[in-house]
Order: structure tokens, then C-alpha cells, then sequence
């Protein structure tokens, strides 16, 4: 049974949720009500085979969104009116 928490709720109840996960599997936390993250028990993450984790650097060299465009484009902004004295 997979409990499902909100971020707000999680960073909260933290203690509640790494007890949920240790009892009941993993917990999944949503942003905005979508599925964000996911924490698992110690145990069943051992079980996972060594190739099926998560390797940062394969991730990072991977297909995927890229970071190249966090500033976004500017506006064009109306210029004002020069003050004439």
C-alpha cells in the first residue's frame, strides 16, 4: 500500500512519513499534485539491482531537460516619457 503526502504534509510530519515508509513500503510526495519524489524503506532499496538505481552521473549526461535556459528571455518594455525641464 503506497500512501501518498503532500510536500507541505511531509516537511511537517517527516517523522510520520519515514515511520509510513518503514511500516506500510514507500510513500510517495506530490508538488502541486504531482508525483515528485518517492521514499523507500533501506531495505528495499538494497534489494535493487546495483545497474536499476539511479547513477547522478548518467543522469546528469543523459537525454533530458538541460539547464541552459533558466534565465527567461526578457520583455520588451515600453520606455517612458523624457521629463523636459
Amino acid at each position: 500500500m503506497t500512501d501518498t503526502w503532500n510536500v507541505q504534509d511531509a516537511k511537517a510530519r517527516f517523522s510520520e512519513l519515514l515511520d509510513a515508509s518503514v511500516a506500510r513500503g514507500p510513500q510517495i510526495v506530490t508538488r502541486r499534485g504531482v508525483e515528485t519524489a518517492v521514499l523507500v524503506p533501506i531495505e528495499q532499496w538494497r534489494k535493487l539491482d546495483t545497474n536499476a538505481r539511479p547513477n547522478i552521473k548518467d543522469w546528469l549526461l543523459g537525454p533530458g531537460p538541460r539547464t541552459e535556459k533558466l534565465v527567461p528571455p526578457r520583455k520588451k518594455h515600453r520606455r517612458r516619457k523624457a521629463i523636459k525641464f
